[in-house]
C-alpha cells in the first residue's frame, strides 16, 4: 500500500466529511498549523511565564497582575492588535500571602507543610499557640461552651468523622479508553427537563435545616473566636489530599467592606490526623506560626486580558470568534494546570495564527479571564457588559455579530474532541474540523454538556460557547486546586497539540461562509427563578 504524505494523508481524512456536511476546510491551511504548532511551538515558554515567573494568579493580587501584564505585552509583541487589560466590574479586595511558618513544637519539633486560605488574616508576628479541640458545632447554642476559651488557641474543628487516609492502588494519571470516548460520542440529546432527580436528588436524605444550622455555627463560631484572640484554626485539605498533596482555597468572604476572616490553615490529611489524634488522647500539643498575610484595598476592581486579530472581508470582520481560558489561580501552588495551561496554548495559538500571517475574514479575539474560581466572574461580566445581560436576556448589537466561544479548562491533557453542549448542529462542522487531527488522538464529539468554566457565561445568553474534551491525566487526583499544580505537571507535548487544534477551530470559524448555528435563546433568569 502506497504510504499518504502527511498533506495526502489530511486530505484522505478529510475527503468524507466534506461529501457528508458540505463544510469547507482549507488542507493546505491545516497541514501549516500543524507544522507551527507541533514544531515550532513557544507554548512552554509562556507556560513559564506565566507560573515560575508570575507566581500565583489569585485575582486582584499581584502575580495575577503580573502574568496579564506579561500576556498583554507579549501578544502585542506579536502583533495582535487592541490588547488591553480590561475592567469587568468590582471584585473585591486582592490578599497576598508574604510569610507563613507553621511547626509542631509538642510535644515534639517538626516542620509542618501547611498552607493559608485566602482572604485570611495573619498573626501579626510568631505565636506560640496551643490546640484546643472543638466538637462538631450542631447549632449556635453548642458554641457557647468554647466562649472565653480560645485566646491565644490554635482550633482543630473535630470531624464528625475522622478523615481515613487512602492508599493510592492506581495511578494517579490515566487518559481516557476508547470506550469512555464512544460512549461519550453515543451520548443522545436530553429532553428538556427530563433526566430530573427523584427522592428530592442527592441530597434528598439529607437533613437540609440541620446542616443550615451547622454551617451558620461554624460562622458565629468564627466570629467569637476572632473576638476572643484565637490565633487562627487548622484545617484538612479534604478527603483528596494524600502523599503531601494538599487542597486549600478560599477561607472566606473578599468583597469591600466585609469584615478579616480568621486565619484558616490547611495541613494535609496525614499531618491534621496526626494532630487531630494527639489532642483527642489528651496530649499537651502546641504549633509555632508566623504568618503574614496582605489584603489590597486601593483597586476593587476585576481585569481581564482582551486582545484580537481583526478581520478583513468588508462584510464579516465586524463578526467575533473568541477563544479563551481563565488567568486566575488558587494561592497554594502556581496554577499550572488550572488554568496557566489553557491561557498558554490560547495565546499559542494567537502566535500561531500571526506567524503563519493569516488574514481572517472575522475578528479573532482572545480573553484572558479572571474570577473564574470565584464564579466565573470575569467571563460572565464581560458577556454581559458586552453581549447581553442574562437576567433579562436584553441584547446588545454584539450580540447578533457573534460567531463562536472556545474555552479550554481541564488541566494539561491533550484533546480527545469537543462537547457540544447540547448543540447538535454544529455536530458535522466539528467533526470536519477534527478530521485533520484525527491522528492526534481527536475525533469525539459529543451533543454532552460540561460545565464549571467560562463557556457557560455564552451559553447562557445564547452564544455558541464550547469546551474541549481533554485527557484527565491528574487533574482531580493530584493537581486541582492543590500545592501540587506548578510547571513540572504539565505535559509539553498534549499542550502543543492543543495549541494547534485550537488555532485550528478558529481559523475555521473565521473563514467560513456562515456563523456558527446557535441553539434556542433561553429565557431571561427572572422568568426562570434562577
Amino acid at each position: 500500500m502506497r504510504k499518504l504524505t502527511p498533506f495526502a494523508a489530511i486530505l484522505a481524512a478529510m475527503m468524507p466529511f466534506a461529501g457528508q456536511a458540505q463544510e469547507k476546510v482549507d488542507a493546505a491551511m491545516m497541514q501549516k498549523i500543524r507544522q507551527e504548532g507541533l514544531e515550532n511551538s513557544k507554548v512552554m515558554e509562556i507556560a513559564f511565564n506565566l507560573t515560575d515567573k508570575s507566581g500565583n494568579r489569585l485575582t486582584a493580587s499581584p502575580g495575577f497582575m503580573r502574568a496579564a501584564n506579561y500576556a498583554k505585552k507579549t501578544l502585542e509583541g506579536w502583533g495582535v492588535k487592541n490588547a488591553t487589560i480590561d475592567p469587568w466590574g468590582e471584585f473585591g479586595k486582592g490578599w497576598e500571602l508574604e510569610k507563613s511558618y507553621v511547626a509542631l513544637t509538642a510535644p515534639y519539633y517538626k516542620p509542618l507543610p501547611a498552607y493559608v486560605k485566602a482572604w485570611t488574616a495573619g498573626t501579626k508576628g510568631l505565636k506560640s499557640a496551643e490546640i484546643v479541640l472543638v466538637k462538631p458545632l450542631k447549632d449556635s447554642t453548642s458554641i457557647e461552651a468554647y466562649r472565653g476559651q480560645l485566646k491565644n488557641k490554635l482550633i482543630i474543628m473535630e470531624p464528625a468523622v475522622m478523615p481515613v487516609y487512602n492508599i493510592s492502588f492506581k495511578a494517579d494519571a490515566r487518559r481516557y479508553e476508547e470506550t469512555e470516548l464512544q460512549k461519550m460520542a453515543d451520548e443522545k440529546p436530553v429532553t428538556p427537563g427530563a433526566g430530573g432527580r427523584p427522592g428530592g436528588g442527592r441530597f434528598g436524605n439529607f437533613n437540609q435545616d440541620s446542616v443550615r444550622a451547622a454551617q451558620r455555627a461554624l460562622v458565629l463560631f468564627k466570629e467569637m473566636a476572632i473576638k476572643d484572640g484565637a490565633v487562627g484554626i487548622l484545617s484538612n485539605g479534604t478527603a483528596r489530599s494524600h502523599d503531601g498533596t494538599v487542597f486549600a482555597q478560599g477561607g472566606g468572604v473578599y468583597k469591600k467592606g466585609d469584615p478579616e476572616n480568621i486565619l484558616d490553615i490547611v495541613l494535609g490529611i496525614e499531618d491534621f490526623n496526626t494532630i487531630l489524634r494527639l489532642t483527642k488522647a489528651g496530649a499537651p500539643v502546641k504549633l509555632d506560626v508566623d504568618v503574614k498575610t496582605k489584603f489590597q484595598t486601593q483597586d476593587l476592581t476585576g481585569y481581564n486580558v482582551i486582545a484580537e486579530i481583526p478581520g478583513t472581508d468588508p462584510a464579516l470582520k465586524d463578526e467575533v470568534v473568541m477563544l479563551g481560558a481563565h488567568l486566575d489561580s488558587w494561592q497554594t501552588a502556581t496554577g499550572a494546570t488550572d488554568n496557566a495551561s489553557g491561557s498558554s496554548v490560547m495565546m499559542e495559538a494567537m502566535r500561531i495564527l500571526k506567524t503563519l500571517g493569516v488574514q481572517p475574514r472575522r475578528t479573532i479575539r482572545i480573553a484572558l479571564w479572571s474570577g473564574e474560581e470565584q464564579g466565573l466572574l470575569g467571563s460572565r461580566g464581560y458577556v454581559k457588559k458586552t453581549f447581553a445581560d442574562p437576567a433579562t436576556m436584553t441584547t446588545t448589537p454584539a450580540h447578533e455579530k457573534f460567531s463562536s466561544y472556545f474555552n479550554i479548562d481541564n488541566g494539561t491533557g491533550k484533546i480527545r474532541g469537543i462537547y457540544l453542549q447540547g448543540n447538535e448542529q454544529c455536530r458535522d462542522i466539528f467533526q470536519a474540523w477534527l478530521a485533520p487531527f484525527n491522528d492526534l488522538g481527536a475525533k469525539t464529539v459529543t451533543i454532552s454538556n460540561t460545565g464549571g468554566t467560562d463557556h457557560q457565561s455564552f451559553d447562557a445568553v445564547g452564544l455558541p460557547g464550547f469546551q474541549f474534551i481533554q485527557d484527565p491525566i491528574e487533574y482531580d487526583s493530584r493537581n486541582h486546586h492543590s500545592n501540587m499544580d506548578v510547571y513540572d505537571h504539565l505535559i509539553e507535548a498534549d499542550l502543543k497539540q492543543i495549541s494547534t487544534i485550537v488555532a485550528a477551530f478558529v481559523y475555521n470559524a473565521a473563514q467560513r461562509d456562515q456563523k456558527l448555528p446557535r441553539k434556542e435563546m433561553p429565557k431571561p433568569r427572572t422568568q426562570t427563578g434562577f
